[in-house]
Formats: structure tokens, sequence, C-alpha cells
């Protein structure tokens, strides 16, 4: 079992950025793929960014690509999402998750989910 609590969600102007962090406790932490997700209301959930449990090997949907940088630290269980630039349409809730996979972007894969923490962009 993996525990995942996402934190430093806020409210930010358009053209800001945001640092989102998840922690991470329970199973070895280094053995998991992870990815973060989003969505707003009425929306599917998306796949933002992924990143390989062991190599560093990540993936960008094509809208963040250049703004977004996903990044992990083993040592502190910690898997970050660095947002630059945000845009109005970004707002969601973002959501991290771990797959026992070792890099998916496929949502089925996940298997271990955070709470939640809300991005609101504002014009």
């Amino acid at each position: 079992q993996v525990q995942l609590v996402e934190s430093g969600g806020g409210l930010v102007q358009a053209g800001g950025s945001l640092r989102l962090s998840c922690a991470a406790s329970g199973r070895t932490f280094s053995s998991y793929g992870m990815g973060w997700f989003r969505q707003a209301p009425g929306t599917e959930r998306e796949l933002v960014a992924a990143i390989n449990w062991s190599d560093p090997s990540t993936y960008y949907l094509d809208s963040v690509k250049g703004r977004f940088t996903i990044s992990r630290d083993n040592a502190k269980n910690t898997v970050y999402l660095q947002m630059n630039s945000l845009k109005p349409e970004e707002t969601a809730v973002y959501y991290c998750a771990a797959t026992p996979r070792g890099y998916s972007t496929s949502l089925p894969a996940y298997v271990y989910w955070g709470q939640g923490t809300q991005v609101t962009v504002s014009s």
C-alpha cells in the first residue's frame, strides 16, 4: 500500500507559477512510476506528466511541454510538479498517482491516488 498526499495548490494569476508536491509513504516509493493528473469539472481526468521510477524518462502532455517539469526525490519519497506560465484553462484539481509499472501513460495503470489539490488560475 502507498499513501499519497499532495500539497502546493492554490490561487495564482495567469502567467504565474506553482510547485506541487506529493509525499508518499508505505511501500518502497522508488519502485513506483509516478504521475500527475488533473481534472476540471465536467471533464475527464487527464495525465499531465509522468516519471519513471529509476531512469529519468518523463512524459508530458503536449500543452504543458516547456512549462511544466516533473521531478522526484526518492530519498524524500516526494514527487514534484513545477508549473510555470499557468493558464486559466488549467484550473483543475491536480492529483498525484503511483503505478507499480516503471512508467505508464495509461490511467488504469495507476493504482494509488492522492486526495487532490485545487489549482485555480485567474485571468
